[in-house]
């Protein structure tokens, strides 16, 4: 990531997250970013990769490929110090 975007107004980087069970994805190249201070929620029907998007965010579950930034920190390199800026309450 470069050093613009991890001084950027976003709290939140996902790039093209996928996140494959044998040939299923369960998360197909996902990509978001959400400001500081922003509130925000995920809708959608069971199973569109809701709740495995979150475990990648984090950290709880390496993503197939892509990447995930909290304050720009890498969630893959660094999953300690990006669950130390995240606050996450799974259903």
């Amino acid at each position: 990531m470069s050093e613009a975007v991890k001084d950027s107004e976003y709290s939140v980087v996902a790039e093209r997250l996928t996140q494959s069970y044998g040939a299923m994805k369960a998360v197909d190249g996902v990509s978001f970013k959400i400001k500081k201070g922003e509130i925000v929620g995920f809708l959608g029907p069971n199973g569109a990769g809701k709740s495995t998007t979150m475990r990648i965010l984090s950290g709880l579950m390496p993503a197939t490929s892509g990447r995930a930034y909290i304050c720009g920190v890498s969630v893959a390199n660094d999953p300690k110090l990006a669950q130390s800026h995240l606050g996450y309450m799974p259903e």
